[in-house]
C-alpha cells in the first residue's frame, strides 16, 4: 500500500527522476556557495561569480528553448514531455543561481536590478502556471459535466439564453417571477466569477434547495418547465466555470510569455554589457 505523501508526490510531481536531478543540482550548488565563502567571497565579478552567471544564463536560455520549440512546429526535438521537465526544473535552478550571482541581495545598477526582478517574476509565474496547469483541467473534468470550447462560450450562452427567454414566456406568474429575478439577470452573456475558484458549481446546490421550495406549489407540467429552465441555468453556470477559469489559464501565459522574452533580452544585454567593458 502506497503512503499518502507518495500519492501526493506523484499527484504533483510528473517524474521524480527529475525532482531528483534538481536537489542534486541545487544540492551542488550550495556546496559550491560553502566552499565560496570558506574559500573566497561572495562577489558577483570574481570567478565564482562569473561560474554562477554564467551556468544561470545556460540554464535560462535552455529554459527558454521550450517555448521556441513549441511555436516551431516543423521542428521535432526529443520528446514534449522533457523539455517540460527541463523548462520547470532548469527555470528554479535558474533563479537559484541568479541568486548566488547576486550574493543574495537586490544588485545595484539599473540593468542589474532589471535583471533581477525579472528573473524573480518569471520564475514566480512559472510556479503560478504549473499550479494552474494541474489545478484548473483536473477540477473541470471533476466537477462539471458541461465539456465546450473556450471560444464558443459566447455563442452557446446566447443559445441557452434565447431558449430560457421562449420556455419562461410560457410558465406560470410564480416562476416568470423567479425567471426574471433570479435567472435572467446571469443568464444573458458570459460572466467570469472569481467565487468559481472556490465553489466550481456557482453555489448550484443553494440554488436547488431554493427551487424545491418553489416547485411544491406548482403542478406537474409546471414543475417540468421550472426543472428545465433551472437544467439550462445550470449548464450556463457551468459555461460561466469554464470561462473565469480558462480565462485565468489564458491570462497567465500571456502574462508570463512576454515577461519571459525580455528576461532573454535582458539577460543577451548584461552578457554583452560584462563582456564588452
Amino acid at each position: 500500500m502506497s503512503r499518502p505523501g507518495t500519492f501526493a508526490l506523484k499527484k504533483w510531481v510528473r517524474s521524480p527522476a527529475w525532482m531528483v536531478a534538481f536537489i542534486v543540482g541545487a544540492g551542488i550548488t550550495l556546496v559550491a556557495l560553502v566552499a565560496n565563502a570558506w574559500l573566497g567571497s561572495l562577489d558577483p565579478g570574481n570567478a565564482w561569480g562569473i561560474t554562477y552567471g554564467s551556468a544561470a544564463a545556460f540554464f535560462m536560455l535552455a529554459a527558454a528553448l521550450y517555448g521556441v520549440r513549441r511555436r516551431l512546429l516543423a521542428v521535432r526535438v526529443g520528446a514534449s514531455q522533457k523539455w517540460l521537465l527541463f523548462h520547470v526544473y532548469g527555470g528554479a535552478l535558474f533563479m537559484l543561481l541568479v541568486f548566488a550571482h547576486t550574493e543574495f541581495r537586490l544588485p545595484s545598477g539599473g540593468l542589474n536590478l532589471w535583471l533581477w526582478w525579472l528573473s524573480l517574476i518569471v520564475t514566480v509565474s512559472g510556479f503560478i502556471g504549473i499550479f494552474l496547469q494541474r489545478w484548473i483541467p483536473r477540477t473541470l473534468n471533476s466537477a462539471l459535466e458541461t465539456e465546450v470550447v473556450y471560444e464558443r462560450i459566447p455563442e452557446l450562452v446566447k443559445e441557452i439564453s434565447g431558449r430560457a427567454e421562449e420556455l419562461a414566456e410560457n410558465c406560470p406568474p410564480a416562476v416568470r417571477e423567479h425567471y426574471l429575478n433570479q435567472v435572467r439577470p446571469n443568464i444573458q452573456r458570459p460572466q467570469r466569477r472569481l467565487g468559481y475558484f472556490f465553489d466550481i458549481t456557482g453555489g448550484v446546490r443553494g440554488r436547488a434547495r431554493d427551487v424545491a421550495v418553489l416547485s411544491r406549489v406548482l403542478s406537474r407540467d409546471d414543475r417540468e418547465k421550472l426543472d428545465e429552465l433551472e437544467r439550462l441555468y445550470r449548464t450556463k453556470l457551468e459555461m460561466d466555470a469554464q470561462y473565469s477559469l480558462q480565462t485565468a489559464l489564458r491570462t497567465w501565459l500571456f502574462a508570463h510569455v512576454p515577461v519571459s522574452i525580455a528576461l532573454v533580452v535582458v539577460v543577451a544585454l548584461h552578457v554583452y554589457v560584462v563582456i564588452k567593458y
